[in-house]
This record gives C-alpha cells, sequence and structure tokens, in this order.
C-alpha cells in the first residue's frame, strides 16, 4: 500500500489586522491649520518640509529620536505672506539637491526660496496666476515653475531674475519637469506637452496626443523616456527622438491624477532592477507597467477612493500609494503583493520616503502630516 502523505496547505494569506502600521510606529506631527497638500523630504538630513492652505509650509526636525533629540518633531514656520485678494494655499516644495534650499510654490502666484533654517531668502515675482509646478534643476542654480497664466519660467535661483519666460502654451501650464540642468518639458490643460532648451525660444520637440488636460509629466531616470497623464484616462510614454507617443497605456478606467518613475534602471541608483512606471486615477487602482513592453504588470487594488499619490522607495522595491478614503498602503513592486497599511484620519494628498527608505510620511486632509516606519 502506498501512503499518500498530504502536502501541508499553504500559509493563508496575512490578514489585513497583521499588515496594519502599529502605532508605536507612527509620529504624528501637528501645527498646520489647514489641509496638508504637499510634503518633501530633505534629500541630506532628516528634515521634512510640508505644505498647507493655512499659507505656511513648515520644516519638521525629525534627527534621532525623541529620546536623543530634544527638538525632534518640532516645527519652523514659513509664513508666506499672501499677496492682497490672492488665495493662500501652497502648492508645490523642492528642496534643491543639497538639502541646503527650499522652493515654496503657492496660489498667490510666487516663488520662494527659504534656508532650511526657516529663514526667507528670495522672493520670484512674475507669474499673475497661481503656480502649480515648481522645481529646482539637479545643479540647484535654476528653477522652473509653471503657472495658471500659461507660462513657464526659469529662474536664477541666486539673483531672483528670470532668465527665460516660456509662453508657449494656450491654457493653464500645469506640471513641469527638467530633463537636465538646461532642458525641460511643461504640460497643460490644452492637452499638448512642449520639450524646451534654456536659450531657445521655440520646443525643441511638441508631443500632441492627448484628448483632456495632462495633469503630471516625468522624466525616467536616464532622461531618455518622457511619461504624461492625462483626464483622458491614458498615460503615454513618449520619446525625444519622435513626435509620436511610443506607448499609449489605456488600462484605468478613470482619470490619472498622478504618476511616478520607479529608480531603477539606466541612469539611477539601482541601475540592475527593471525600470518601473507608477500611475494613480480616479478609478482607485494603482498601476506598475513595464515601459520597454507598454503592458500594465500589476494592477494595485485596495483603495476605496481616488489615489492622489504614489511613491516609489529609494532601493525601487517599494511602492507607497495614499488615498482619499484615509489609507495609505506599501506594496512590493516586483511581484504587486500588498505589505503594510495605515489608516489616518483624513483624506491623504501625499506620501514620500526619506532617502534612507525607513520612513515614509503622508499629509492629510484633517491638517495633520504622519511618518510611518517601514522595516521589512
Amino acid at each position: 500500500l502506498l501512503f499518500r502523505v498530504p502536502f501541508p496547505p499553504p500559509p493563508p494569506p496575512p490578514t489585513s489586522s497583521a499588515l496594519e502600521v502599529p502605532p508605536s510606529a507612527v509620529q504624528t506631527l501637528y501645527g498646520h491649520e489647514s489641509e496638508v497638500y504637499i510634503c518633501a523630504w530633505n534629500p541630506v538630513e532628516s528634515l521634512l518640509a510640508s505644505g498647507a492652505g493655512d499659507a505656511t509650509a513648515r520644516i519638521w526636525d525629525l534627527t534621532g529620536s525623541a529620546a536623543s533629540n530634544p527638538g525632534f518633531g518640532r516645527a519652523t514656520t514659513l509664513v508666506h505672506v499672501v499677496k492682497k485678494g490672492k488665495e493662500r494655499d501652497l502648492t508645490s516644495l523642492d528642496w534643491n539637491s543639497d538639502g541646503s534650499l527650499l522652493a515654496t510654490g503657492s496660489y498667490d502666484g510666487l516663488a520662494r526660496v527659504w534656508n532650511k533654517d526657516g529663514s526667507l531668502r528670495q522672493v520670484f515675482d512674475r507669474h499673475q496666476e497661481p503656480i502649480f509646478a515648481l522645481k529646482w534643476n539637479r545643479r540647484g542654480d535654476l528653477l522652473l515653475s509653471g503657472s495658471v497664466d500659461k507660462t513657464a519660467v526659469v529662474w536664477d535661483a541666486a539673483t531672483g531674475e528670470a532668465k527665460q519666460v516660456f509662453n508657449l502654451h494656450s491654457d493653464p501650464t500645469l506640471d513641469v519637469d527638467w530633463r537636465s540642468n538646461s532642458s525641460f518639458a511643461t504640460c497643460s490643460t490644452d492637452r499638448s506637452i512642449h520639450v524646451c532648451r534654456l536659450g531657445d525660444p521655440n520646443p525643441i520637440r511638441t508631443f500632441l496626443g492627448h484628448e483632456n488636460e495632462i495633469n503630471a509629466i516625468r522624466w525616467d531616470p536616464s532622461g531618455r523616456l518622457l511619461a504624461s497623464c492625462s483626464d483622458d484616462r491614458t498615460a503615454k510614454i513618449w520619446s525625444v527622438d519622435q513626435d509620436h507617443f511610443l506607448f499609449d497605456l489605456r488600462d484605468h478606467e478613470r482619470e490619472i491624477y498622478t504618476l511616478k518613475w520607479s529608480p531603477t534602471g539606466s541612469g539611477s541608483q539601482n541601475p540592475s532592477l527593471p525600470l518601473r512606471l507608477a500611475t494613480a486615477s480616479f478609478d482607485t487602482t494603482v498601476r506598475l507597467w513595464d515601459p520597454e513592453l507598454g503592458k500594465s504588470v500589476h494592477c494595485l487594488k485596495k483603495h476605496e477612493e481616488t489615489v492622489y499619490s504614489v511613491a516609489f522607495s529609494p532601493d525601487g522595491k517599494y511602492l507607497a500609494s495614499g488615498s482619499f478614503d484615509k489609507t495609505m498602503h506599501v506594496w512590493s513592486v516586483k511581484d504587486g503583493t500588498l505589505l503594510r497599511s495605515f489608516h489616518g484620519g483624513g483624506g491623504i494628498y501625499e506620501v514620500c520616503w526619506n532617502k534612507e527608505g525607513d520612513k515614509i510620511a503622508a499629509c492629510f486632509s484633517n491638517n495633520v502630516v504622519c511618518v510611518v516606519d517601514f522595516r521589512m
């Protein structure tokens, strides 16, 4: 007689409670008096910047721990004296590459640069309408802003002067992204993308193909590919070598709010890992795409409302997503499994990782910022 040895059953999938981040791993930062829209970790130190609808940015000191640092969790407040009659919301935050300066963009049309100690260094006054995007180039000598007034402006960071105004769009400029220290892309409600170079009055390439406003654009780490996402429910991948898109990514069922490239592949810190593109949509899903094939490799389904933010860990192995369902999820990029979940007290506008990849910040509609310890 042959005895069949039964194989042990596979372990059950982790329960949702097993994936929940314990309260001991969460630091909640109080101080903002309005919804917190944006956050950004300093690239060098354990400082976290946040920006809100209360006309302030805050720089939170998260060095060490409460035991070792008496100022742990304390914020320096960057008060934006708003132009008369203008709205107060902060729209953009960006640290320069050495972490010494923070740039902020606001609904009042002003861009500002602050020292990391919170002192105001420079005000950039040219835009007539809200600034929706503001970014340093890698070298840190230029700032690029995009505004509802339809223009993009390249600023000399040292003098505060506008080096060049690009008046190329026929509707609001919604996003900008540097390709190199002197070239960049802009996108607009007018459904077009322009690739521009400082010193050239005309675009070096214009991408047409979206059928509704374009919400976000990003260059991949190599500067070879540009990804865009739109209210037309598609994301597209473009190459500077041709006018027509390389891939038309049509798997989402609602508007796509934002996207990010993984810090992997050619030109990145993690060249041995494959390049991935993440997109976040009003359809409550996040998708991970293979940009070489133009195919969706994972559809991440756990959120119950619009996903407003996605962010890759610095090693490219994990993806955090934040939604208006009050939840942040952390996923495996490799196989798309859900690894951690954190439920907050309001909708989430943005999530971001620190440089070590062991903390994730999330900013909430109930006026707080939460910092979650992440270790696998």
